[in-house]
């Protein structure tokens, strides 16, 4: 990846106070414990003290479940990382005051505008993250299906969970929502077949209301699956990660809304169902005729504005973010890259060719990502609600509604 010039200008002035006296850089995140990581984050670390001696970096896992909290008290305290790893939307751009703009190193990134806010962008995206339905070819055999007939509309969804019923052996979808976020994945499963430009927009504003028939029925068609037995009974009682996933590769259910991201995702699967084994295509909205696949930026790397050393902080970023490192972390992990300088052509396989053919022809947002925060945790507690029938569609709205009118 070509550095930029003031980059280069930044990194000498680094390369000064370095030679005085060593530096250290802390980077939080919540994936460099991962044993499939190490290679990327080696190569990394030495790319990094290679070009900044003296200059060290110093790792630091925090729990995925905490990791925000932490942040947040860590940052307000002063006391927050140099280097920082960040989800796309909402909990990148809520941060924005509290990062280092890195529009002049953002060219040549895709999903950039998840890690934008303030007309800046914050983060350099690492991957792309969407939600694809995975389904078991061999159960669809099983049912009497067509296995390598994916459902491309609602109708042929229900026909295949009607046959899989039928056959009484699993569930139509494998689901966790321990936490709500099978419930978060729904939104931008449902939302992005219907949203339009407008729409996008007003939803992050939060001036979009939950009345809204668009809106409206990512609760009417949660309920209604449920209502049809479509998940796994006792979902509220079952993690997403990893605990859902698992019941998919044991062939314990048809289906399940994974990732496209370095979990839950293509490869994964194909290391338990074998090569062929694993379809893919993206959820149908009932009220739409075309099924749009969920993406965006996913994880994404940004400069801390409290770091005692910044123009190192941004050369870190820079090499965390750059192609030679991305190509790593996507062979190892079998994520996307949002480096466009990657060669992609070493991820082959029948259902990541699926999923890039469903990306490249059928592209939808990323909707539950922009949604304030609050206003997700809120529908997080509703789904859980109308999965258990503690509450109904037109409650899970009137809440719905209070919580955006609160924001």
């Amino acid at each position: 990846m070509k550095t930029k010039p003031f980059l280069l200008a930044a990194t000498a002035i680094g390369l000064v106070g370095a030679a005085a006296q060593a530096q250290e850089l802390t980077v939080w995140d919540w994936k460099s414990g991962d044993p499939v990581t190490a290679d990327y984050y080696d190569s990394a670390k030495a790319a990094f003290e290679a070009a900044n001696p003296g200059a060290t970096v110093k790792f630091v896992v925090q729990p995925h479940d905490q990791y925000y909290t932490l942040l947040g008290t860590a940052l307000s305290s002063g006391k927050g990382p140099d280097v920082i790893l960040l989800h796309g939307g909402a909990q990148a751009q809520t941060r924005a005051d509290a990062l280092l703009p890195l529009t002049a190193m953002a060219d040549g990134f895709s999903g950039a505008e998840g890690f934008t806010a303030n007309g800046e962008v914050i983060a350099l995206p690492l991957t792309i993250q969407g939600f694809a339905v995975y389904y078991n070819r061999a159960l669809y055999e099983a049912a009497g299906l067509d296995p390598n007939k994916a459902p491309s509309n609602f109708a042929e969804l229900s026909t295949a969970c009607e046959a899989i019923a039928a056959k009484g052996e699993v569930p139509c979808f494998a689901l966790g929502n321990s936490q709500g976020f099978g419930g978060e994945f729904f939104i931008s499963q449902i939302a992005t077949s219907t949203f339009d430009d407008a729409d996008y927009t007003a939803w992050a504003a939060g001036e979009l209301a939950w009345t809204d028939p668009k809106v409206r029925a990512i609760a009417d068609q949660w309920a209604a699956a449920a209502e049809a037995g479509w998940f796994y009974e006792g979902a509220n009682s079952i993690a997403k990660f990893m605990d859902e996933y698992e019941m998919f590769m044991r062939g314990d259910a048809a289906h399940t809304v994974g990732l496209l991201s370095d979990v839950a995702h293509w490869k994964q699967f194909e290391e338990f169902h074998g090569e062929g084994g694993v379809g893919v295509f993206a959820y149908p909205n009932s009220d739409a005729e075309l099924a749009r696949l969920p993406f965006a930026g996913g994880i994404g790397w940004a400069a801390s504005n409290q770091s005692a050393h910044p123009e190192l902080a941004l050369s870190l970023v820079e090499i965390l973010a750059d192609a030679e490192r991305q190509a790593i972390f996507a062979v190892d992990t079998g994520a996307l890259p949002a480096n466009l300088a990657v060669d992609t052509s070493g991820l082959s396989s029948p259902a990541l060719a699926e999923a890039l053919a469903l990306m490249a022809a059928a592209p939808g947002g990323m909707p539950h990502s922009i949604l304030a925060p609050s206003v997700l945790e809120e529908w997080k507690r509703q789904s859980q609600l109308l999965l258990n029938g503690e509450t109904d569609v037109d409650a899970a709205i009137e809440a719905m509604e209070v919580a955006r009118n609160a924001n």
